[in-house]
């Protein structure tokens, strides 16, 4: 099944990714240093990486020890990961949507700081808002809970307390018609016919995989799927195809057990 992992386009992970994915996968629990080293020896990645790249994020408040050698989630990654890891219940976040949008103003907020923007794009990405004009990020209103549970995520995120965050459902003909716009659909439902049929060709095959290039696989194209769910932008219907959507998201969750178990067996982890 390498032909499908090749054909997808899809870039190695650098060590960052590789601990603070199996760390999310974990659900609160912890990883060896050891099997961190093992992990990205899948990779390529050196003994020595690994171990630096734990110190990093270790300062960082991205990681903490759990005992000596061993790691768990620090303060900053469990905020990130407690969104990402809702990616199996995205559709449960999703009400009715009757034409309202949510919009983020950040035209006032100060540009030099790279950091910064690039906490604040990715926050605002993860919420599937597009920038309708200068520094006006917007998304259709159709989250449970509102424009408040909107902010809540956006500031969860890390983005700034000084950005406005607020219900807008009164905008002009051509702005209408260019917010409707800003959302590819069509490539959207094509990513996610394209990976149904991947996941399930690959599941289907697997156990004829030895376990290396198993765990090594499933970790490519489980990572690929669930961040293209984490940074789907869930629009509505009759933006989008949700029926569609779903199906992505089922199958996602077949090949995530699926995954899991396979880096139970390559780690040597007790069921």
């Amino acid at each position: 099944m390498t032909e499908i992992v090749n054909s997808c386009n899809i870039s190695e992970p650098d060590p960052r990714r590789v601990v603070l994915n199996l760390l999310r996968a974990a659900g609160g629990g912890a990883l060896g240093a050891p099997e961190a080293v093992k992990a990205g020896a899948l990779f390529g990645i050196s003994a020595n990486s690994m171990r630096v790249t734990l110190a990093r994020l270790s300062r960082a408040g991205l990681v903490e020890a759990a005992a000596r050698g061993v790691y768990r989630l620090g303060p900053a990654g469990r905020a990130i990961a407690a969104d990402v890891s809702g990616w199996r219940e995205a559709e449960t976040r999703l009400a009715p949507w009757q034409g309202r949008w949510v919009a983020a103003a950040t035209g006032g907020l100060p540009r030099s700081d790279r950091k910064l923007l690039r906490t604040r794009s990715r926050a605002l990405s993860m919420l599937g808002m597009r920038e309708l004009e200068n520094g006006l990020y917007i998304r259709p209103d159709n989250f449970s809970g509102g424009v408040a549970a909107v902010r809540a995520r956006l500031a969860g995120l890390g983005l700034e307390k000084e950005a406005a965050v607020f219900g807008v459902d009164d905008l002009d003909g051509d702005r209408q018609r260019a917010a409707m716009a800003l959302w590819a659909a069509d490539a959207l439902e094509e990513t996610y016919r394209q990976s149904v049929a991947r996941l399930d060709a690959w599941m289907a095959n697997a156990a004829a995989l030895p376990l290396d290039v198993a765990a090594r696989e499933s970790f490519l194209l489980g990572d690929d799927a669930i961040r293209r769910i984490v940074f789907d932008p869930m629009l509505p219907a009759p933006l989008v195809d949700a029926a569609q959507r779903h199906a992505f998201i089922e199958a996602a969750c077949r090949f995530d057990d699926l995954g899991r178990r396979i880096w139970d067996d390559f780690l040597g982890r007790a069921a």
